[in-house]
């Protein structure tokens, strides 16, 4: 059945946090299908906080767009060199890997999405170009600021993250879409993107932002901090393990991370396709059995009256996420996927044991040796041979 353009405008923007230019995709949708743009950088593991862009993409799809995703390696380098230079080749194949996983598992067709390398383009004569234009127009407080929030925060920062969310605009013009898609920690390079790209002769694009799901800590779910997030590949060990050591006060709703995965990442998921999404919180017997929520708010609204206990709840979020994770495991016990997962993130070497005894010995040696070098130096210093018999006294 095909959609009419405000079918496809609403499909295109449920469960998103905000929509920056609403106007323009409107009028868009009236003569053609949307063009757009989703870029990821090939840096730490993918975790489940991935289900939120990749479920809005899926309904990008449903709704006719042409949807590019962007693997940006060379944003993985520059973003304080996350992603060493050597490994950044192995990532990008890793992330394309998985996330055609993921969206399979998920029952999306892949086939109309187009998987773009950053480096394909980045480094042509034009761009490199418009990079040294953009540069001329954009003050240093200003790419900054746009980079707060995105590009990892250092008390020295290096010139390379200054450079990030000027080429991230760049990009909107590069891979010719009309609108770019992210999280709602990327709106202060979408801002960016909006003034200064009219400023080199280009249109301004449109931008669209889906929430950001707290991370299991309470803090923004990321790949550089394991205790925050659970990985795509996970075990279903690890799954319970981390989940509960999650923060989830009873009756909190405010700070919970788990309710937040079910609201932005679990109740979506399941109504893909027309689904009609249901959470179990798993409860004893003895005080009455499972729990079955067909919509969020109730569940949310029952946890704030302590009617579903905290370790209930992580119970079923538990179950919850290994059903999700579950094929995605299985796909990459493919041996070509394994070995794949081993080159973009070697583990790491073991610590060298070290013998005490045989340490204190060489640190001894080494201070005789420099004591030695400097009665040397002394006596040359003065004129005077140096005294074989005593190195070797000093030696036996």
């Amino acid at each position: 059945m095909s959609l009419t353009p405000d079918q496809k405008y609403d499909l295109i923007t449920r469960n998103l946090q905000e929509v920056l230019g609403a106007d323009e995709i409107k009028k868009v949708l009236a003569e053609r299908d949307l063009k757009m743009y989703w870029g990821t950088a090939p840096t730490g593991r993918p975790h489940i906080g991935y289900f939120v862009p990749l479920t809005k993409i899926a309904d990008f799809l449903s709704a006719g767009v042409e949807m590019k995703v962007l693997l940006a390696d060379l944003h993985a380098f520059l973003d304080n060199m996350k992603a060493p230079l050597e490994l950044v080749n192995h990532r990008v194949k890793y992330y394309e890997a998985i996330i055609k996983t993921v969206l399979t598992s998920l029952g999306v067709p892949i086939e109309k999405l187009d998987f773009i390398i950053g480096s394909s383009y980045e480094l042509s004569k034009e761009y490199t170009m418009d990079n040294f234009r953009l540069c001329a127009l954009v003050t240093e407080h200003d790419a900054k600021k746009a980079g707060a929030e995105v590009v990892k925060q250092v008390s020295s920062p290096l010139l390379s993250g200054l450079l990030y969310p000027g080429m991230q605009a760049l990009d909107e013009e590069y891979l010719k879409v009309d609108c770019q898609f992210g999280g709602v920690d990327q709106r202060k390079i979408f801002v960016m993107a909006e003034k200064y790209l009219p400023q080199l002769g280009y249109k301004k694009r449109s931008h669209l932002m889906n929430p950001m799901v707290p991370g299991l800590t309470g803090s923004k779910m990321s790949s550089s901090d394991p205790d925050s997030k659970i990985d795509f590949l996970d075990s279903a060990k690890d799954v319970q393990k981390k989940i509960k050591k999650a923060f989830c006060e009873e009756g909190n709703i405010e700070e919970n991370g788990l309710l937040s995965f079910i609201k932005a990442v679990y109740f979506p998921l399941k109504s893909l396709n027309g689904g009609k999404p249901t959470f179990t919180a798993v409860r004893p017997e003895q005080y009455g059995g499972n729990m079955v929520f067909d919509n969020y708010e109730q569940l949310e609204k029952d946890f704030a009256d302590k009617k579903v206990h905290p370790g209930d709840l992580k119970a079923g979020v538990i179950a919850a996420i290994n059903e999700l994770l579950e094929p995605i495991r299985k796909a990459f016990e493919d041996p070509e996927l394994k070995k794949l997962e081993q080159l973009a993130y070697p583990p790491p070497e073991p610590v060298k044991k070290v013998n005490p005894k045989l340490e204190k010995k060489e640190k001894k040696k080494a201070e005789r040796a420099a004591a030695l070098a400097a009665k040397a130096a002394a006596a040359a210093a003065e004129g005077e041979a140096p005294v074989a018999n005593e190195e070797k006294k000093e030696e036996a």
